[in-house]
């Protein structure tokens, strides 16, 4: 594949290794929001009868306040994560194409979507601060973003090649051009050495280059629906088993 495209295919291992903590989450979720419910129920009833002062009462409003999450940010991989191109007319029906200038030549790419990519970026954008973090060059990478969010409402940010750390001849994604504040952020990506510098905010996901059966992004989204109630998402994604 061309030195535009970003040139990892390393398979990283799945996010079954989170699900008993993420489990605990949800279930510490559920029953905060029971005893908020029960309490509000208790203010009401009380309030109505006039049985309780109103200190009192202003007290269960106060411990019982829902609590309130910053937005997070989900940064996505581009290559073998969302997408796969090449440059090599394959049997199979692409379904977008792009064309590149290099060196004054034209050089066209053929990119198909991973399934159920479409879904999943309405998903995540309802819940995250979406942005793409790909070591793909902005000339190739930047019509195929576009191409993905036809509607420019789904993907706030983009960062290319230029944007990643060089070194030993890998190109590494660093979080903080994107966030200082890392609690935040979390980078889904197949190539565990991209995520190197800040392994506790990655979520690898296996690569993908053309199974029709393929389901790695449905089955992330339960997990990223939770993940976004944690105050420091770093909790969560550095207990690997």
């Amino acid at each position: 594949m061309s030195s535009l495209l970003s040139s990892s295919f390393e398979d990283s291992s799945p996010i079954s290794s989170y699900s008993n903590n993420l489990k605990k989450v949800i279930k510490k979720k559920k029953s905060n929001l029971s005893k908020l419910k029960e309490n509000e129920q208790h203010y009401q009833t009380n309030s109505d009868s006039g049985t309780e002062s109103s200190s009192t009462n202003n007290n269960l409003i106060k411990r019982y306040k829902k609590p309130s999450f910053k937005l997070k940010t989900l940064v996505l991989d581009l290559d073998e994560t969302l997408i796969h191109s090449t440059s090599r007319m394959a049997s199979r029906k692409h379904d977008h194409m792009v064309e590149v200038l290099i060196d004054k030549h034209i050089c066209m790419y053929y990119v198909y979507k991973r399934p159920h990519v479409d879904y999943f970026l309405q998903k995540v954008s309802e819940w995250y601060k979406v942005v793409i973090f790909t070591a793909s060059m902005a000339e190739y990478a930047d019509p195929v973003i576009d191409w993905l969010d036809k509607s420019k409402t789904l993907i706030s940010s983009r960062y290319f090649r230029q944007s990643c750390t060089l070194m030993r001849g890998v190109f590494l994604k660093d979080l903080t051009v994107i966030d200082q504040d890392l609690s935040n952020v979390c980078l889904i990506d197949n190539s565990s050495a991209s995520f190197s510098l800040q392994m506790d905010n990655a979520i690898p996901i296996e690569s993908w280059l053309s199974d029709k059966n393929d389901v790695a992004l449905l089955d992330l989204l339960p997990f990223l629906e939770a993940l976004r109630f944690c105050h420091d998402v770093r909790s969560i994604l550095s207990l690997r088993v």
